[in-house]
């Protein structure tokens, strides 16, 4: 059985056939992942809905920032901080960097990262931390996050959807963040992406899909979906010389250290 540790849901998705889909497929419960006012509402409803299926995690996204709604910083603070004591939320997320499409919001993005951050250590919960094209400053705030951090090692964070090299893994290992692949590592010109793969430890290997985007290989073209997700745990298989079922076991284990999952 799978968990799938990043998934989205928008008001209005079929979370029904969805979740049907999923279990049919071995994927037993899903972490919903915020990020915007409606994904954060949806994430939130699923959880009280299906607590057996769903966790979620809330926060506010680069994406504010890359709009200019990040003029209030405190009070988006604010309002994730009021959705924390929610049934079944268990982070701090999505929130971090990218530079990809808006680099002149560079300093805004960082300020909005660093006060989720701050919040995250605040309420003891793991962050799930999004980087694109901004290795290096999600690297220097993450190291200082790692410095203050006063909870559970295990518990700090993970660097979903990872498309790094193998010493930016290394590195977010050795902060004691784990190190979560997506359908990318599927994709034909992820070579250097699979060698990062190989290269995490058992102990720090985390698996998603990030529905609906990113559908893996033999999917591509679609929406995606958490009954994909084996088809990511298979191409880690063949990549870490493993079993799709030790792939199973270890990554579930994991989820459920740093979300701390009954």
């Amino acid at each position: 059985m799978f968990i799938d540790t990043h998934m989205h849901l928008e008001p209005g998705d079929d979370v029904a056939g969805l979740t049907a889909r999923a279990v049919a497929a071995g994927v037993e419960h899903m972490v919903a992942v915020g990020g915007s006012e409606s994904m954060n509402g949806a994430a939130l409803d699923a959880a009280a809905r299906e607590p057996g299926r769903f966790s979620a995690t809330v926060a506010f996204d680069r994406h504010v920032a890359e709009t200019g709604g990040a003029g209030d910083i405190p009070g988006l603070v604010e309002q994730v901080r009021g959705m924390l004591s929610a049934p079944g939320v268990v982070g701090v997320g999505e929130t971090g960097l990218d530079y990809h499409y808006n680099p002149e919001t560079g300093a805004e993005q960082r300020e909005l990262f660093g006060a989720q951050l701050e919040l995250a250590r605040e309420a003891a919960l793991p962050v799930v931390v999004h980087s694109r094209e901004a290795e290096a400053d999600t690297l220097i705030m993450l190291r200082e996050h790692r410095r203050v951090w006063t909870h559970a090692y295990e518990r700090l964070g993970v660097l979903h959807c990872f498309t790094g090299n193998v010493d930016m893994a290394r590195e977010l290992v050795s902060l004691g963040l784990f190190v979560s692949f997506s359908g990318i590592v599927t994709f034909r010109n992820a070579d250097s992406l699979r060698e990062a793969a190989a290269a995490v430890p058992d102990e720090w290997l985390l698996i998603e899909t990030d529905t609906p985007y990113l559908a893996p290989v033999p999917h591509r073209g679609k929406p995606n979906e958490p009954a994909y997700l084996p088809d990511v745990a298979t191409c880690l298989a063949a990549v870490r010389d493993t079993s799709v079922e030790q792939i199973a076991k270890i990554t579930t284990e994991n989820a459920r250290r740093l979300f701390n999952l009954a």
